[in-house]
């Protein structure tokens, strides 16, 4: 399938769907927690950035990833300034500054492998944050000055620090009540 193709089909489609490469993959469903946990997130992240320059999105924002020939959406996304679209598909973004994604079982195998290779390809990318269904659990990946990444871990009691965007990202706030929602 084109991209073209792809963008228009997505655009009338009831469910999402990813594209990578010419070929287009449905998307499954999240469960309560995984839900729960994006909208805590989009909630923290979006108070901490008010009066800032940057957005937090929630997973309807598709993003391109060119060195893979991808249009996914992650689970949230920070764009600062003004969006850079794809071309003329408002509804897709190139220019993310911080991506999140939260694991699930099908999914965090992609998330951690592939798809974190594209995501650090991007670019406008200084933070990929990855979040746990099965425990208090963050990870955040920040892009250095010399384009390598570090990896720093959080769980209860502790935080990320998201530099690039100012925000600091409380791991039991994210976590709260997430473990009353089935997974």
């Amino acid at each position: 399938m084109t991209i073209d193709a792809y963008l228009a089909l997505e655009r009338e489609a009831a469910e999402k769907h990813q594209y990578v490469a010419g070929e287009v993959f449905a998307m499954a469903g999240a469960s309560p927690r995984h839900n729960g946990l994006v909208a805590n997130l989009v909630m923290l992240v979006g108070q901490s950035l008010v009066g800032k320059p940057c957005r937090v999105f929630p997973s309807d924002l598709k993003v391109h990833v060119p060195s893979f020939e991808l249009f996914t959406y992650p689970d949230a996304s920070i764009v600062c300034g003004p969006l850079a679209p794809y071309g003329e598909n408002t509804d897709v973004v190139t220019n993310p500054r911080v991506l999140f994604e939260v694991l699930s079982e099908s999914t965090e195998r992609y998330d951690r492998g592939d798809k974190a290779e594209g995501y650090r390809s991007i670019p406008s990318l200084t933070d990929y944050v990855l979040a746990s269904q099965q425990k208090a659990h963050v990870e955040h990946y920040a892009r250095q000055q010399d384009g390598s990444w570090l990896l720093r871990e959080a769980g209860p009691g502790g935080a990320i620090e998201l530099g690039s965007v100012q925000v600091r990202l409380d791991v039991d706030a994210l976590y709260a009540g997430a473990f009353e929602l089935p997974s």
